[in-house]
């Protein structure tokens, strides 16, 4: 069903078009070899493995009374990446859909080099819009000019190349995937017409799970590719032979399993069934009407020992399959990818807030015609994505306690209360006619100084299967990357020997610069400040190399 195709020129370019495809390759798209070396006794070498010795460092606070006791704090770690790169193969839930078709295609026409005409000229295929592949992160100082030095941030790890993901999934509707991608009306003509061929290769999806309690009623007409019955432990054994047989036929390390399909309606907590590992189990076994198709696949992969990553705003994660998946060491990540309204949202909420202002509403409109946007015009499922829209600011509401009033202590049993908090609404419209250009319209309304207002209204056009794809792209490389970093405490006081290296903890937490609603550690804070987001991501790829993060303080260029 995936075959994997080599590099070369699409072999359907018309004449004029094969004397454009020698265009060099885009520099998001470039192959480049690892170069970079770290000069330290803290960053050992070898041919499996980079091993670096990384300090963290903190401070404990000791609160009382009004007063702050601050104490530095520094413990040191090692980590430990395997250096050779996993045969990889992504296998995507939604794969007909808008997103699965764009990121197969745009795959393919980077992997040929495939240009093509628009109204603007000639057009070649890039990876603009991915984190890895298109940004840049400082690694220091040029020693013999003192400028700033910048390298992709792809660069400062061995991590698989886009081109060389081998593609595969499920899909509940059957159409071949040029048919597929031709239904979805993201990409240029030109460019559907020479990677047609392509896209045919890589077959049909696999079919999938429908039930039909969990996402639009809307959805039933393309509902033609479903796995027969409503066993759902029959359906869960199914999935599971599907990723081994995906990964034994292309001979691959490591298998991505991906959410992208229709966002589903919130599945209920009912202690007894989706509350520990083992209810979750129990209930699969006796087809739980809560059991989700989104929670179906994540338990698939986690018993095959495969990270699952959902990029759906539904609560695919509920405390059971987090549970199961430490049980099985088994990684997972998520929720919802942010793309657009929701990334540009995060960053204006925490300047204002930074800024001394306090925003008292955020009111955010949007319309599309997609088949998301179909799905979304039912109540349930729109509800999963208010939900996952709506918390972007708690983190920085809750960091500034001058603005906002801090929550009253709650009674033991009860609700913990979010304290003062900005109003804030999400609405989101299906209008077919603008496909898949979404509309965002947003409305900050502040407060400043002396009881004045200030209002701020931004307007967003984007074409949202454009944006949310590049996501698709470093969310799986990333979580590749993850599953090769080890990591140990060394030695303190209290210990005499060093312990084993480990992998990292089940839940992916450092995937949430590309997520609306980041599934962290169980107890522990959400971060949804991009900066704080982006920050943590650059400083963990350094620490990886033994390079401590770059300050910003530039004391040298403050002194004498």
């Amino acid at each position: 069903m995936a075959p994997t195709l080599t590099n070369g020129t699409s072999g359907y370019n018309t004449p004029e078009s094969q004397l454009e495809s020698v265009l060099p390759v885009h520099p998001t798209a470039a192959r480049r070899p690892y170069a970079i070396t770290v000069q330290s006794e803290n960053t050992l070498y070898t041919d499996e493995h980079i091993t670096s010795k990384f300090f963290n460092r903190g401070s404990s606070v000791t609160v009382s009374d009004g007063h702050f006791s601050i104490t530095p704090t520094v413990q040191p770690y090692e980590f430990q990446t395997k250096r050779t790169v996993s045969k990889t193969g992504l296998m995507m839930i939604g794969l007909g859909g808008n997103n699965g078709t764009t990121l197969a295609a745009t795959i393919l026409a980077n992997r040929h080099n495939i240009t093509w005409h628009t109204k603007e000229g000639i057009q070649q295929p890039n990876y603009i819009g991915s984190l890895l592949r298109a940004s840049t992160v400082r690694i220091g100082t040029d020693s013999a000019t003192g400028n700033d030095v910048h390298v992709p941030v792809s660069d400062v790890l061995p991590m698989v190349h886009p081109n060389d993901l081998v593609l595969g999934g499920w899909d509940i509707s059957g159409l071949r995937l040029d048919k597929a991608m031709e239904r979805a009306q993201v990409l240029d003509y030109d460019l559907q017409r020479q990677v047609a061929p392509h896209m045919a290769l890589l077959g049909s999806p696999l079919a999938s799970i429908y039930y039909p309690d969990f996402i639009a009623a809307n959805q039933e007409a393309r509902a033609d590719n479903v796995l027969p019955g409503t066993d759902k432990q029959v359906h869960l054994e199914q999935i599971r032979a599907d990723i081994r047989k995906f990964k034994a036929d292309n001979e691959l390390d490591r298998v991505i399993v991906f959410w992208t399909a229709n966002t589903e309606r919130y599945s209920d907590i009912i202690p007894g069934v989706n509350d520990t590992a083992d209810n979750v189990l129990a209930a699969i076994k006796t087809s739980h009407s809560e059991v989700s198709p989104s929670s179906l696949f994540a338990v698939a992969a986690i018993l095959e020992g495969e990270p699952f990553v959902n990029g759906a705003p539904q609560n695919t994660f509920v405390p059971g399959i987090i549970a199961l998946a430490e049980r099985h060491h088994s990684f997972i990540g998520g929720d919802d990818l942010k793309s657009g309204q929701t990334k540009l949202k995060s960053v204006l909420a925490e300047f204002l807030v930074n800024a001394g202002i306090k925003p008292l509403s955020i009111a955010s409109y949007n319309h599309l015609g997609n088949n998301d946007g179909h799905n979304l015009s039912a109540e349930r499922q729109f509800r999963s994505k208010e939900i996952s829209k709506s918390s972007v600011v708690d983190d920085m509401v809750d960091a500034n306690r001058l603005l906002y009033k801090a929550p009253a202590p709650s009674a033991k049993g009860e609700k913990a209360s979010k304290g003062e908090h900005p109003d804030h609404i999400v609405v989101i419209k299906y209008v077919p006619a603008v496909g898949d250009s979404k509309r965002a319209i947003d409305e900050y309304y502040s407060e400043i100084f002396c009881g004045g207002r200030s209002t701020i209204n931004i307007f967003n056009e984007c074409e949202d299967s454009l944006l949310a794809t590049p996501l698709i792209l470093d969310l799986a490389i990333l979580t590749e990357l993850l599953t090769r970093v080890k990591y140990r405490q060394l030695p303190s006081a209290a210990q005499e020997q060093k312990g084993e290296f480990a992998p990292l903890y089940p839940v992916l937490s450092l995937l949430s610069y590309m997520l609306k609603a980041p599934l962290v550690k169980p107890g522990t804070e959400v971060v949804n400040s991009l900066n704080r987001q982006r920050n943590a991501l650059e400083s963990f790829l350094k620490a990886c190399i033994g390079v401590e993060s770059n300050s910003d303080l530039l004391l040298e260029t403050r002194i004498w």
